[in-house]
């Protein structure tokens, strides 16, 4: 697809063969590009270390943003391994349950301060720790969704949450510009993913992209694979501080 030959990248959070994370993975290594994969915790890692040792990862390490400190690590790990950084993806979210499936306006101070943390404020972390490491510029990207813009049943706090998260990649555009560091949110359609599956009536979301979006399909994670690959390569170079929607078109109909 496109040449990634040389470039170093992190990825943060695959959970399974099925996310987000994983196919953006798998097309960034197929373009040349090696990895840094993390994985949660140890729960996680005998899900999340084979398929990274399958792409053949030099670095798999824990990080769970709540932490203390393993963030920091994972870049030490990154500085001693490479010396540099060329791209970073960011693909975690989460919201306590009751707070998710509940009203935004009953939603709980800690829920919401949480939900912020680790699906917002946690990729401005990682692009803090990154920046000194991409020498000659480089690529941040995010994961955001349509309920970021407009309100979709059930999404509830992840709304705001991803607004915010799409607010903070254009402030970091713009920051870190003039350092040839270039940042975008990725807004797919909805997948079935374990994230996915966390939302009331995700089959019914999923039904209703398919009837309604001009394309009349589901994006596939190889498809948002393909399209993070072209923006941290070369060809993308001029492009900074979008959000990109692929999601078969669902995003222009009301």
């Amino acid at each position: 697809m496109f040449n990634l030959q040389g470039k170093k990248g992190l990825v943060v959070g695959v959970a399974n063969n099925k996310s987000i994370a994983y196919g953006c993975a798998k097309a960034f290594s197929f373009c040349g590009a090696e990895l840094a994969v993390t994985y949660l915790n140890e729960k996680a890692e005998p899900h999340v270390r084979p398929l990274a040792e399958l792409l053949g990862a030099p670095l798999i390490l824990p990080l769970d943003v709540e932490q203390d400190g393993q963030m920091e690590a994972v870049f030490e790990e990154i500085d001693k391994k490479w010396g540099k950084l060329d791209f970073v993806l960011h693909s975690i979210a989460f919201a306590p349950r009751d707070d998710l499936h509940g009203r935004v306006v009953d939603s709980s101070k800690d829920g919401f301060a949480r939900a912020m943390d680790i699906s917002c404020h946690s990729f401005v972390r990682l692009a803090k720790l990154a920046e000194p490491l991409m020498k000659e510029g480089g690529s941040l990207l995010t994961m955001s969704y349509h309920g970021a813009d407009e309100v979709v049943e059930n999404y509830g706090i992840m709304g705001p949450v991803k607004a915010a998260l799409e607010s903070s990649s254009r402030y970091l555009a713009a920051e870190l510009g003039s350092k040839d560091i270039r940042v975008h949110a990725i807004s797919p359609g909805p997948l079935a993913t374990r994230a996915g599956s966390g939302i009331l009536k995700f089959d019914e979301l999923m039904k209703d992209a398919i009837e309604r979006a001009p394309l009349h399909k589901l994006v596939s994670t190889d498809d948002v694979g393909a399209l993070a690959a072209f923006l941290v390569s070369d060809l993308a170079k001029s492009l900074t501080g979008g959000t990109i929607y692929i999601d078969g078109g669902y995003n222009i109909v009301n």
